[in-house]
């Protein structure tokens, strides 16, 4: 069995051939094979796509089970030191050591709350601007109907696999 490279470069030898008067019957019995041999190695293909398509769904699907499990443990992390933060509040104990570990409750650093009722009431040294971005959906449609030099659409092509 042939590679797809190696029947691709048959296809165009036959348009070589085709376009340079090459005999009916050669060009058709040559134009059988590389159609039955294409398509044979397209179904392996196929076959090949479905199967990565398959692991990158199960992988994707165990990405999100882990994910949802580092999430749960992260919470139970910090329900647990939020039980034994507020039981040494309440006792006054802030500050000990025991055989294995040392425990101490301190200050965070301070964090800012806005007051304000905007973030027009803001000074504007405090602000950070951001860059704008474009509305692709907008634009898109726009240019549907429309010339523009600013953009202009691009059909793409690719494969589908039914």
């Amino acid at each position: 069995m042939s590679t797809l490279y190696s029947l691709t470069n048959d296809w165009l030898e036959l348009l070589t051939l085709l376009e340079d008067g090459a005999d009916e019957d050669v060009i058709n019995d040559t134009l059988e094979g590389l159609d039955y041999e294409i398509e044979v190695k397209a179904e392996g293909y196929a076959k090949l796509i479905r199967q990565l398509e398959s692991d990158a769904a199960g992988l994707k699907s165990e990405i999100q089970r882990m994910s949802d499990r580092k999430k749960a443990l992260e919470n139970n992390v910090k329900r647990l030191k939020d039980n034994l933060q507020k039981a040494m509040e309440i006792t006054g104990k802030e500050k000990f050591k025991t055989d294995l570990f040392s425990f101490g409750i301190q200050n965070n650093p301070p964090s800012f709350r806005m007051d304000a009722a905007s973030v027009y009431d803001i000074p504007d040294e405090f602000l950070i601007y951001k860059e704008p971005e474009i509305d692709t959906v907008k634009a898109k449609k726009f240019l549907k109907e429309n010339k523009a030099e600013w953009g202009h659409l691009e059909q793409g092509r690719s494969l589908r696999i039914r």
